[in-house]
């Protein structure tokens, strides 16, 4: 009786756990109630959401004005050219375009241009004349022995030998001259500002650069005259 027992609590065990875990896979049980408010608290309050960002409307983009500097338009400077012609070769360049910045925060609109202030004709030629001598003091002092011949010189002359004696310092005295003297005919030493075609300051008259304040004045005279000019 007893081994008959235990064959049958051996047997149906295994049979009641089988059969239960096929009740649980294939019968869920239904949410709790507190679940299911939870669920549809959730789905109301974001419908809730969903409806007061959509009643409002996002602010309109209205076009902002921009300044008469931004635009172009209006700009005190409106219409003006101020010329600032300036010695390239005397490092005058810095001078200028701190005078043209200052110029243009000062009246929106302006036109400043920037040109170099060529010097005279006659020492443009001499600083072109320049390197020709420097290379040929150079080419002579170097191979003298095979260019006087072909020059017709039976012997080079006297002072050739003086410089060939100081090979080194001939030559570097030369290209340091030669540089010094390039420099000084190419430079004009001009800083002419000039406001719609009419001279308002010359550093070669005045011997001296004109102050920010002094040109900003100028310069606000001239464009006042010209207002004044088209508008009778």
């Amino acid at each position: 009786m007893d081994g008959r027992a235990s064959q049958i609590l051996l047997v149906g065990l295994p049979l009641f756990l089988f059969c239960s875990d096929v009740f649980n896979l294939f019968f869920v049980a239904p949410p709790s109630s507190s679940s299911s408010s939870a669920a549809s608290h959730h789905h109301n309050h974001n419908h809730n959401h969903h409806q007061i960002s959509s009643s409002i409307q996002p602010p309109l983009d209205f076009p902002t004005q921009k300044g008469a500097s931004g635009l172009g338009i209006g700009g005190i400077g409106l219409g003006n050219t101020v010329q600032i012609d300036f010695c390239a070769s005397c490092s005058y360049r810095g001078n200028a375009e701190t005078m043209k910045n200052m110029l243009e925060s000062s009246y929106p609109g302006l036109n400043v241009v920037l040109a170099n202030y060529p010097p005279p004709l006659p020492k443009r030629l001499l600083a072109k004349v320049v390197p020709v001598v420097q290379f040929g003091v150079i080419g002579v002092v170097m191979a003298g022995e095979h260019i006087f011949p072909r020059l017709g010189f039976a012997a080079p002359p006297p002072w050739y030998y003086s410089m060939r004696a100081n090979r080194f310092g001939t030559i570097s005295s030369t290209w340091l001259l030669g540089n010094f003297l390039q420099g000084f005919l190419q430079s004009s030493g001009a800083f002419e500002v000039s406001c719609n075609g009419e001279r308002v300051y010359s550093k070669l008259k005045e011997k001296r650069f004109p102050g920010e304040i002094e040109l900003r004045e100028l310069i606000g005279k001239k464009i006042a005259n010209s207002r004044v000019i088209d508008g009778f």
